[in-house]
């Protein structure tokens, strides 16, 4: 049976991208196994057993930029780590490699590109980070999810990059019926939804909580998702259908099939989402993102008309109201930022990916 391995995980941003890839490679290639190689201390631990499908934990940590001093671990977790990657390679023999970010797929790649295994990495960002700068002139290919992604490489690697979008869950209009069904919602006002991104944004939630308490959300339904760690500071805003107060939105295409408005991070794989559905945004970019890669991807699509990018450091929750309540209000200027998002998307992405990983398999 041919195994594709698919590397990615510690956050939903690098594990989202590896379960489409893999069920549209599934619809082509029902008879295809898949496994996923994950951090046990990433979210992948609580979402694929949930799924139930077939992964393996892995002992890493991430690389540390500031307390570079807890970096020492890696003395001790190098070892156990190769050991651990090898004996899953040789378990599994998957026929490829497929790297979607985060830490767990940087030496999944390496070293099955050592083995001369087929190898492909996504980088879904505008500036490619450390791992696929590393990997690039290892694998066979590289996917982005934009054109600036690629001029950002290397020379040497560039003929080998091609530009495909971020794989998501292809937007269904259909899906709208039984997700506002979901949420509970109804016909009086428009939709906002708040997402932090997998992990959640305790500065974002903070916002949006003193936004509410104000009183200036009349009229505004909210899907707020606050990730794991703070659910419990904000779940006293939960007011179905006014306000739903959620940890994680699994799949992320309910709410993008009712929103009017999305306020959230600037990850890849929410933009994705949102040029896909043709959702007008405010980004918040996470201010310690490693080289501030979400001010470079919140910039390049406010540059395109399709959002307001608000800087976290002024910003406050009276401002954060005013650009919201103003969009809500504006139906004209949601329609055209709308617009502006629909042409940078590429819904398609998933099943360009796949095909190219069918051919890598088909090239061994």
């Amino acid at each position: 049976m041919t195994t594709i391995l698919l590397a990615g995980g510690g956050t939903g941003g690098h594990l989202m991208p590896a379960l489409a890839i893999a069920a549209e490679v599934g619809r082509q290639q029902p008879e295809w196994r898949f496994v996923f190689a994950g951090a046990a201390r990433g979210i992948e631990a609580q979402v694929l057993p949930h799924r139930g499908v077939p992964h393996r934990l892995l002992p890493l940590e991430p690389l540390h930029r500031t307390h570079w001093w807890r970096n020492a671990q890696w003395l001790w977790l190098a070892p156990r780590l190769v050991s651990a990657v090898h004996r899953m390679l040789d378990d599994e023999q998957p026929a490829a490699v497929i790297g979607t970010g985060g830490y767990v797929s940087g030496p999944v790649v390496w070293l099955a590109a050592r083995r001369g295994i087929p190898t492909g990495i996504l980088e879904l960002d505008v500036h490619p980070g450390v791992a696929t700068r590393f990997l690039a002139n290892r694998v066979m290919e590289i996917w982005t999810a934009t054109p600036e992604a690629v001029s950002a490489l290397s020379p040497s690697s560039q003929s080998r990059a091609i530009v495909t979008g971020a794989p998501i869950v292809v937007p269904d209009q259909a899906r709208r019926v039984g997700a506002r069904e979901r949420f509970g919602l109804d016909a009086s006002g428009p939709v906002l939804v708040v997402t932090g991104g997998s992990q959640g944004s305790l500065a974002l939630n903070r916002l949006i909580a003193a936004w509410l308490a104000s009183g200036s959300a009349r009229g505004v339904q909210v899907i707020w998702a606050t990730g794991q760690g703070s659910h419990a500071e904000f779940a006293p805003f939960h007011d179905p259908p006014r306000v739903t107060v959620t940890p994680f939105l699994d799949p992320m295409a309910d709410a993008s099939a009712v929103a009017d408005l999305c306020v959230a991070r600037a990850g890849m794989m929410t933009i994705a989402e949102l040029c896909a559905w043709g959702i007008p945004s405010v980004l918040i970019p996470l201010p310690s993102a490693a080289a501030d890669h979400q001010t470079h991807n919140a910039r390049a699509l406010a540059a395109s008309g399709a959002c307001v990018m608000l800087p976290q450091g002024s910003l406050t929750a009276a401002v954060l109201g005013n650009t919201l309540e103003r969009l809500l209000t504006d139906g004209a200027e949601r329609q055209r930022m709308a617009a502006a998002a629909l042409s940078r998307g590429r819904p398609d992405a998933a099943a360009v990916i796949a095909r190219q990983v069918v051919r890598l398999v088909g090239g061994r």
